[in-house]
């Protein structure tokens, strides 16, 4: 990546030109630079996805929001940017009682923890999930959001200062998977019966043990690659595991529909408003550092949210 200097966007009729305040850093970033397998954008263009900040103009045909408004947004390629123009569809209004920052920290994060313990695997009252990287962004928000819909979190990290802050937020059951198999743990810890989900973002490294935790009936939910991709793998697998469920999603596809796209970060804005859900910002880089914050979070030492600060 390379810092440059470019024209300030005008925008459009359906857009709004927005000064950033904070842009958001994800896995996805990474991939899409890497080029991976879906993917994959034709270079060059600017990184991001996700982000908050100010509206300095608006297009003729928005009626729903107004210059000086906070908003935020996702997905919408670009972000990594001091302006940026958004598409009216893509925006959210931010209330005053949320900060920027922490509205650009849960955008991307947020919402994929919410639609994975809503909707991918709604949590109910005595539901156990195996949740991996729960000291990461999204794990954390994940590891709450189960908790307060009545789940069981049984978590895995890599360090005493990542189960800390796990721990913080109430999750009892944390597995160092640098040192045990995380596998053996969940089952000692289920009564060899394993659990209702697995919410596994980190991939190739951890899927093959993590269909071993699933319960009979039971779901896993492959939701990133943080470890690389998973390779292809014989269904039949599923059948002798206890005709299990598997899914991939993603969060375009739930934040489609604008009515759900708003009730999502309604609830996100409300609970964190509440003091119900804690974001935890790991680290703040200037806009020029963006190299440096890829090289962060693809090493694996990070935890809570990274933010571009233009």
């Amino acid at each position: 990546m390379k810092y440059i200097d470019a024209e300030i966007p005008s925008s459009t009729a359906s857009q709004v030109l927005v000064k950033v305040a904070a842009a958001g850093v994800n896995f996805i970033d990474i991939y899409q630079r890497q080029g991976l397998p879906g993917y994959n954008l034709n270079p060059p263009y600017t990184p991001g996805l996700e982000g908050s900040g100010v509206i300095e103009e608006i297009g003729k045909d928005i009626t729903e929001f107004k210059k000086g408004q906070k908003v935020a947004w996702v997905p919408q390629l670009g972000s990594y940017s001091q302006y940026h123009v958004v598409e009216e569809s893509k925006l959210i209004a931010v209330p005053d009682a949320i900060e920027l920052d922490i509205a650009a920290a849960v955008m991307l994060q947020g919402i994929t923890a919410h639609y994975l313990s809503h909707s991918t695997f709604p949590i109910k009252p005595g539901d156990t999930a195996l949740i991996h990287a729960a000291a990461g962004g999204t794990g954390r928000l994940l590891a709450q959001l189960v908790l307060h819909r009545g789940g069981q979190v049984i978590a895995t990290t890599s360090t005493d200062e990542k189960s800390q802050l796990i721990k913080e937020i109430g999750v009892e059951n944390v597995i160092r998977y640098d040192k045990e198999d995380f596998a053996d743990e969940v089952l000692k810890l289920t009564d060899g019966k394993g659990v209702d989900v697995v919410y596994d973002g980190v991939g190739n490294k951890t899927f093959d043990k993590s269909l071993d935790c699933v319960k009979q009936r039971g779901m896993m939910v492959l939701y990133g690659a943080a470890s690389g991709a998973v390779p292809p793998f014989e269904l039949q697998r599923l059948n002798a595991r206890g005709s299990l469920f598997i899914t991939r999603p993603t969060i375009a596809h739930h934040v489609s529909i604008k009515a759900e796209y708003q009730e999502r970060c309604a609830t996100l804005f409300s609970l964190i408003a509440e003091n119900k859900l804690a974001v935890r910002i790991g680290k703040k880089y200037s806009l020029s550092d963006a190299a440096d914050s890829h090289d962060d979070l693809f090493g694996g030492g990070t935890t809570g949210k990274l933010l571009l600060i233009p």
